[in-house]
């Protein structure tokens, strides 16, 4: 009997559960260590079929040991990483959290929000496993000849999706912006409702640190009597990407926080909460800490990849396979082959994978995209097994054969990969654009007070970071949504510049020291319900230039393009992909570049910008855009839940 963990077919350990009561019956999943559930009779979708899930989590502290030592972590329930939720597109949640862990908490559910399709007719793509020909075709595009199967073409006619998952930003969960965080021993309960989604996405805590280690995948499947656009695979499996500190991750920012210094880096990467064979304590005879995911040779796989580490960029690959990309952040992709995926924190990958080769061991390693230059990172590798089923008595001297990455700095790689993510269809972008707007985002520094000696460069700085020279600070006696909801002046001003205030050379080598500190403030940028947004992300060169995932809280947007270099407004919009960008809510401004998104305003409420690399957000690389309500109660945002926390 081998001695690796062991993930079972299917087995996501739910904590939030579908319950799809319809004409022709129910289901029900369930996992025994939840530890409240009952069923709902109350909410019902169009076709009169009941679709709620109700649950009760607890967020404590628990005893978990890795790299040979042992540390008490905040686990939900206990576990780490958190239970998995899988629903289905139309089902509503209500998920009450109970804090019994010493830290303030708030949960992010990323990224719930219906995008609204254009068009009536969708392509869907489809493996067919009678054809193993060495070539993929798709939408008329040839891929490369890797051993690959064909994806065929099919068509399937839809409704075109209302904007109905909106006006629950209540529910939203970054700490001090939709709410004040849940205090030690109080509860909250999330409620929403997913219409218009269906594939991976997360959830996580939005507080501090604490998604360090609080965090799961919420998979949203098609509704019932509806089907993937692509062949149902044989396997599923949720492969989460973290990162481990051998201490309390509260304590290495509180840390940098006080002494103004960058964060210790962490000291593993984990897939699914586990660091793999390279490293420490996972020997040979007992490699406790390696996760395996079994596979049965021949069969299709689809395996859900996500990125909780809290600041590191990951290629991931997979010994001796072709992965086929399907979907990226809960939408739909036109496929593609590769063997690399570089997937920025907050990001999700959806591939499939056929067990075509020889019957072995094969490890999946991710290791860090560290694009910045002379600046610290983990430089380790984690590694989970595939493990071919074979069915056979298992062999403990077999040795899982190496997977492949590109250098850490692989820029080329990351261009490439990103270069080949498209919508499965054209689109009918949302038009014409009512707001043209230009962010700067980079890191800076702040002077320290005469005498005082910082952590930061020289000794008299702290690191921060900005939007448009502005660094981000959370307010602490309301939220923000609280603050715009019952007009609390002094929280916050609406006055956040569609432009940088100064503009210089923003990728030079050679920026002006007086650029470099940005201004501490809590504002935020007016919109309209309704109006089209064409956002520029301009990365920056101050102190340091590296790659910048930014993530959109309430809100899909299109991917248009993405460059190297200063933006030129003459000449870069020409580039843009106005056929079939991806929708996404999280993209990576290259380092030392640009990307350009478009999204509609249509979510009433108060919504985080802001770099999902965690010490940027603590260092101030956020705003917020404040939706303003539109006409009637259907585009207004609901009143506050009798229950919401109070600071």
């Amino acid at each position: 009997m081998k001695s690796y963990k062991r993930i079972s077919s299917f087995s996501f350990f739910f904590l939030v559960f579908s319950l799809n009561f319809s004409r022709s019956g129910a289901e029900l999943h369930y996992h025994e260590f939840v530890v409240y559930i009952f069923n709902c009779h109350a909410f019902y979708n169009h076709n009169n079929a009941v679709n709620c899930s109700k649950s009760e989590i607890w967020i404590q502290q628990t005893p978990v040991k890795r790299l040979c030592k042992t540390h008490n972590i905040i686990t939900v329930n206990g576990q780490f990483p958190g239970p998995n939720i899988e629903v289905r597109n139309g089902d509503t949640l209500e998920i009450n959290v109970v804090n019994r862990a010493q830290y303030n908490v708030t949960l992010h559910w990323y990224d719930l929000r219906d995008l609204q399709w254009q068009a009536d007719i969708r392509l869907f793509f489809y493996f067919d496993p009678a054809n193993s020909a060495s070539s993929m075709l798709s939408y008329g595009r040839r891929f490369r000849s890797l051993q690959t199967p064909s994806f065929r073409l099919r068509q399937h006619t839809s409704p075109r999706h209302g904007i109905l998952q909106t006006r629950t930003a209540w529910a939203d969960g970054p700490e001090f912006v939709t709410q004040c965080p849940v205090k030690p021993g109080g509860n909250y309960q999330y409620r929403f409702t997913i219409e218009g989604q269906e594939g991976t996405l997360w959830w996580h805590a939005h507080s501090s640190w604490l998604r360090a280690t609080v965090y799961g995948a919420l998979i949203i499947r098609p509704k019932v009597n509806t089907t993937y656009p692509f062949l149902t695979p044989k396997r599923e499996h949720a492969i989460l990407l973290g990162e481990w500190w051998d201490q309390n991750p509260i304590d290495v920012i509180n840390d940098a926080i006080h002494s103004g210094a960058a964060p210790k880096i962490s000291d593993a990467f984990t897939i699914n909460g586990q660091p793999g064979d390279l490293y420490s304590c996972s020997t040979k005879a007992s490699r406790t800490e390696t996760v395996i995911f079994p596979v049965k040779p021949g069969e299709s796989n689809l395996l859900r990849f996500i990125n909780a580490a809290l600041n590191t960029e990951l290629f991931v690959s997979i010994a001796g396979h072709i992965m086929i990309v399907v979907a990226a952040d809960a939408s739909y992709t036109k496929p593609f082959s590769t063997s690399l995926l570089i997937i920025a924190p907050g990001q999700t990958t959806d591939v499939i994978l056929i067990a075509n080769q020889p019957i072995s061991s094969y490890h999946i390693a991710a290791r860090a995209y560290a694009s910045a230059e002379s600046v610290p990172f983990d430089n380790t590798t984690a590694t989970a097994i595939l493990d071919y089923d074979c069915g056979c008595l298992p062999d403990p001297a077999r040795r899982a054969l190496p997977a492949i990455l590109p250098a850490f700095n692989d820029t080329a790689a990351t261009v490439i990969f990103s270069a080949a993510l498209k919508s499965p269809e054209p689109v009918k972008l949302p038009g014409p654009v009512d707001e043209h707007l230009f962010f700067t985002v980079g890191l800076g520094l702040f002077d320290c007070d005469p005498g005082q000696n910082c952590g930061g460069p020289n000794g008299t700085t702290r690191f921060g970071a900005s939007i448009n020279n502005f660094s981000f600070v959370l307010p602490s006696r309301y939220s923000i949504l609280q603050a715009h909801q019952f007009a609390v002046p002094g929280v916050f001003s609406a006055d956040f510049p569609a432009r940088p205030p100064v503009e210089f050379d923003y990728t030079g080598g050679n920026i002006g020291r007086e650029l470099w500190q940005p201004e501490p403030a809590t504002k935020v940028y007016k919109l309209k319900y309704g109006s089209v947004v064409e956002l520029v992300l301009q990365g920056t060169a101050i102190y340091a230039a590296e790659n910048h995932p930014i993530h959109l809280h309430g809100h899909n947007f299109y991917v248009l393009g993405k460059g190297f270099g200063n933006f030129d407004p003459v000449r870069d919009p020409a580039k843009f992909n106005l056929v079939d960008p991806l929708v996404r809510n999280t993209v990576g401004v290259p380092v030392k570049g640009w990307s350009a998104i478009r999204f509609v305003a249509n979510n009433p409420g108060v919504w985080l910008l802001h770099c999902h690399l965690d010490v940027h957000i603590t260092w101030g690389l956020a705003m917020a855009f404040l939706v303003e309500d539109g006409i009637g109660e259907l585009e207004a945002l609901d009143p506050p839940p009798a229950d919401l926390p109070l600071c």
